[in-house]
């Protein structure tokens, strides 16, 4: 029964990180537009500043809703850290066991206990892998390749915090820019 429940949240999880993904790709598609629209590139196309009250509405939305995502995707980075020390402490464990193995003692006393983690309840009657059971899972493909997935998963969620930050400066600076060009007296305030 707690399987059942892992294996169910695990599926509704596959497909929020589906969700969250096609969203941030129509964002920065969003992004990538606006900053052509608020830069040098508007004036290179209609050939002096222009501006609009709208243009500045648009870019003012678009650095308040990159900042609340920024947020929102620094707690995401920090929770991506969780499973990457699960794993590494996991897969120290299995380095000790194929150590132990070739020595050929205390194969037994070697345990991992996903309890300890949060991963299942506390009453949880097989929440802990010892032996050739633990052995068995160090040993499968999927092992390798869930670390692996962890860890470029906690890599893109630092590219991305680091993409909105570099964003939200440069829009900052561009709407800052706008803001002062627009004013009637900008040439005389140097």
């Amino acid at each position: 029964m707690d399987y059942a429940l892992l294996v169910n949240a695990i599926q509704v999880f596959q497909y929020v990180i589906y969700g969250t993904a096609s969203f941030f790709f129509l964002y920065g598609v969003l992004l990538l537009a606006e900053g052509f629209y608020t830069t040098s590139a508007v004036k290179a196309l209609f050939g002096e500043f222009r501006t609009t009250m709208c243009g500045k509405c648009v870019s003012g939305t678009f650095i308040f809703l990159t900042y609340s995502l920024g947020v929102l995707w620094m707690g995401v980075f920090a929770c991506s850290a969780l499973p990457v020390y699960i794993y590494y402490t996991m897969w120290s464990t299995c380095q000790m066991v194929r150590y132990v193995t070739e020595s050929g003692t205390g194969f037994d006393d070697i345990c991992v206990d996903a309890r300890q983690y949060g991963i299942l309840p506390w009453n949880a009657s097989p929440g802990r892998v010892c032996g050739l059971n633990l052995a068995a899972i160090c040993n499968t493909k999927e092992f390798e390749l869930t670390y692996h997935l962890f860890i470029a998963t906690f890599a893109g969620a630092a590219a991305t915090v680091i993409a909105l930050l570099t964003y939200m400066m440069s829009s900052t600076y561009n709407y800052a820019v706008l803001k002062f060009m627009s004013r009637d007296d900008c040439c005389t305030k140097f």
